[in-house]
């Protein structure tokens, strides 16, 4: 089993910057590719950002290319999402996931395994 705790969320004025962090307990095995999806109420949970289990491999949604940065810490046991140059789109409950079996199945939330509670992110004018 893997547990996940995102942590980070705020109130932030455009153009202004926040870091996500996921904290990941449990065993090692299993947690394959990690990422972070956002969602707004009544629309469905959007993929953002993707890495693997070593933190090399990293690919953003379009809309966050550029400005979004998924890492992991040293000892592979925190994900972060760096996020600058927020926008009034990027609202919303941010998710980090972890459990998905290949790197082709990262976009889609059915891939993951294992799910953090989401950390809220609001950005005003």
């Amino acid at each position: 089993q893997v547990q996940l705790m995102e942590s980070g969320g705020d109130s932030v004025q455009a153009g202004g910057s926040l870091r996500l962090s996921c904290e990941i307990s449990g065993t090692k095995s299993g947690r394959d590719y990690m990422g972070w999806f956002r969602q707004v109420p009544g629309k469905e949970r959007d993929w953002v950002a993707a890495t693997g289990p070593k933190g090399i491999v990293t690919d953003y949604a379009h809309s966050v290319k550029g400005r979004f940065t998924i890492s992991l810490g040293s000892a592979k046991s925190t994900m972060y999402l760096q996020m600058n140059s927020l926008t009034l789109e990027d609202t919303g409950m941010y998710f980090c996931a972890a459990g998905a079996p290949t790197w082709s199945s990262r976009f889609s939330p059915g891939s993951y395994n294992y799910w953090g509670q989401g950390t809220q992110v609001t950005v005003s004018a």
